[in-house]
């Protein structure tokens, strides 16, 4: 018997390969084309033109698809081992479960609405995406340091230590797109103070540091561009977030080579 066909094994493992599967061909095939520059692209860039656009969103429901059944196999591990003397409240692994269903459903509003046609449903969407990841993965690792030894190694609950840690520190510059635009197109948009404004140099414009507010008009970014530093900060730490996602599913699969789920049916008696 193979490793991956004991347990549920094989949902962690189908949900790393779809997922890192789908950010590397986009971004493979988007650079081939030239639709993107080699270095620093957004993961949304690789999927905004066609055929990439079509491989991404298709490759991305795939894979959010798989992450719902992954993360409800898990939900469902954890409720089993409440039944035995490890204890895990029940509102923080149903917690965890909604936040990972709620994370997936931005993946799928990601791949649905390209951000340079629907800009804002998109950036919505992937606020949820990483959002909701980042919380998700928090609350598994507090469940795994509840449950370890009989639910998880400890050995397992250090990398999810780790790559929650680089997580949480990579997420908060991956949501900045920084946008630098004289202040009558910034109506709608959060200025920054005069103290950064200084602390950034850009005393002629409004700089503004933008959670996905700023409408991504632009696949080629320049480095003569003012906001270009802000940009290669939070593309590669979009992308350390999207891999730490992978990383994490993957420390499941000692875990879920551990159980299976069965299905029962049962007949509705007709009265």
């Amino acid at each position: 018997m193979f490793w991956f066909t004991q347990g549920l094994s094989f949902l962690p493992l189908f949900l790393v390969v779809s997922s890192s599967s789908t950010f590397i061909v986009c971004y493979i095939i988007s650079v081939f084309r030239r639709d993107v520059d080699v270095l620093f692209p957004y993961i949304s860039d690789t999927g905004a033109n066609p055929p990439e656009s079509c491989i991404f969103g298709l490759m991305t429901v795939i894979s959010s698809c798989a992450g719902i059944a992954t993360i409800y196999a898990r939900y469902k591990f954890v409720e089993r081992l409440n039944e035995e003397p490890v204890k895990v409240k029940p509102h923080l692994n149903t917690a965890a479960l909604w936040l990972g269903m709620i994370s997936c459903l931005g993946m799928c509003i990601v791949a649905t609405f390209q951000e340079t046609e629907v800009t804002y449903v998109h950036d919505g969407g992937a606020l949820m995406f990483f959002l909701s990841g980042v919380i998700y993965i928090v609350l598994q690792t507090k469940i795994s340091y509840v449950i370890h030894p009989p639910g998880s190694s400890a050995n397992t609950f250090r990398a999810r230590v780790v790559i929650t840690i680089i997580a949480i520190f990579a997420f908060f510059p991956s949501i900045l797109k920084s946008a630098i635009k004289q202040r009558k197109s910034l109506a709608c948009i959060f200025p920054v103070s005069a103290f950064y404004k200084s602390l950034l140099s850009l005393s002629e414009n409004t700089a503004v540091i933008c959670a996905f507010f700023v409408k991504q008009t632009q696949l080629h970014r320049h480095k003569e561009d003012k906001d270009y530093p802000f940009h290669v900060a939070s593309a590669v730490c979009e992308w350390i977030v999207a891999f730490s996602f992978i990383f994490f599913f993957l420390t499941y699969l000692c875990d879920f080579q551990r159980f299976t789920i069965q299905v029962k049916t049962e007949y509705v008696e007709q009265y």
